[in-house]
């Protein structure tokens, strides 16, 4: 009877105990699934990161260095040119219109002028005669003169006659020659007007500075030029840089030599570069939220063979990756797993199971990445993205995929 009381107090007592273990079980939080990654070390390097465009170096603009009528362009763009060939050709502009009745006039003018020449050239033959007749009759006088049968006026007025006569000569002649001028100017200008012209007139030939390749044509068609009118740019286009536009803010980290990764530019592979000029001014930008930045444009060199760019040309887009800080042995850690407590930078180690919090001392951050100096460990799992379920002591479990 004693034994059969004791058998049933044991099982009540394990029933209990099942219970009660199963209360515990049910009240105890289910470890929280996480994302870990491990904690590396290698060479950490920040760069900026921007896009950025291609660019021939040197770009000469031919323009006209005249006025006048621009004759059509004959070349296009991607022809080649080599130095002092003509790219373009300017006549000289045209003249108004003269009208029927100006014309007519023009012509009475030029008949006027050509009565006038003959009148001249007939008054240059009549003087030419007195002068003639000037010069006997002061022969006459000093043969005269020297027998004593003239006297010295008689020989006066004969020197003087004969320097009379030279000078009317020298006039009359003068006026002939006016009036073969009035006469030229009269047929030039009814020639420029008329269909009777002696042809096309004078032209100029605007030579290319230097060889290369047609970059773009900005007057294609015939026009009126004045002087300095953009006709076409010429270029090299192998010898390409890159210009980028950075953040002004990001600019002063970068530093002419800084070594550059050229991606995503449409061939095989990366292509390696070189800053050669930060510049100095800055300049306003209107991002594509509307946001209003300043920019500084970054000058880089190609470095990479100019057989492996070969396809690449001027305005070609790039993304650039230009280092401004690299460390070796640096301990690397994800970006996604910090996070602000305060002032410092935390992350949660998954330790046993359990999250573990971590002030760490934060050396970079660069994209996905993250330098720390101190606080962990190479081979640490940190939590990536930790969720507001998770807080330290708290059961965590990796993730399945």
């Amino acid at each position: 009877m004693n034994m059969r009381i004791a058998g049933r107090h044991i099982g009540m007592a394990a029933g209990i105990l099942a219970a009660a273990g199963i209360a515990i079980w049910l009240l105890v939080p289910a470890p929280v699934a996480v994302e870990t990654s491990a904690v590396t070390k290698g060479r950490f390097v920040a760069t900026v990161d921007e896009d950025g465009k291609t660019r021939v170096r040197e770009r000469y603009v031919v323009a006209a260095p005249l006025a006048g009528r621009l004759g059509r362009i004959r070349f296009k763009v991607g022809d080649q040119v080599q130095v002092n060939d003509a790219v373009a050709t300017i006549w000289p502009s045209p003249a108004p219109l003269m009208d029927p009745r100006t014309r007519r006039e023009v012509e009475e003018r030029l008949g006027m002028a050509e009565a006038n020449l003959e009148r001249t050239k007939a008054v240059v033959e009549r003087v030419r005669d007195q002068v003639n007749q000037a010069n006997t009759d002061l022969t006459r006088a000093r043969t005269l003169a020297q027998q004593g049968a003239a006297t010295v006026q008689t020989l006066e007025r004969a020197e003087l006659a004969a320097r009379l006569a030279d000078r009317d000569l020298r006039a009359a002649e003068f006026q002939d020659h006016a009036a073969g001028h009035e006469i030229s100017q009269m047929r030039a200008l009814l020639a420029r007007y008329g269909s009777d012209g002696d042809g096309q007139p004078e032209s100029w030939s605007v030579a290319s500075p230097v060889a290369g390749v047609v970059l773009g044509v900005t007057t294609p068609s015939e026009t009126t030029v004045q002087p300095g009118t953009p006709l076409l740019d010429i270029g090299d286009a192998r010898d390409l840089e890159i210009v980028a536009d950075v953040l002004s803010t990001d600019a002063v980290e970068i530093r002419a030599g800084a070594d550059v990764t050229i991606d995503h530019w449409g061939g095989e592979g990366k292509l390696r570069g070189r800053v050669r000029r930060v510049e100095p001014a800055a300049f306003t930008k209107v991002s594509t939220l509307g946001v209003e930045e300043q920019r500084v444009n970054v000058l880089v060199d190609l470095l990479s063979p100019p057989g492996q760019w070969a396809r690449l040309g001027d305005g070609y887009q790039v993304d650039v990756q230009i280092t401004v800080f690299a460390k070796d042995d640096a301990t690397i850690v994800p970006s996604g797993a910090l996070f602000r407590r305060g002032e410092r930078w935390n992350v949660y180690v998954a330790k046993d199971g359990r999250a573990e919090l971590r002030q760490l001392e934060l050396l970079r951050r660069s994209g996905r990445l993250a330098a720390v100096a101190s606080g962990l460990a190479p081979g640490e799992k940190v939590i990536v993205y930790p969720s507001d379920r998770v807080s330290p002591g708290m059961r965590v479990s990796q993730r399945t995929r």
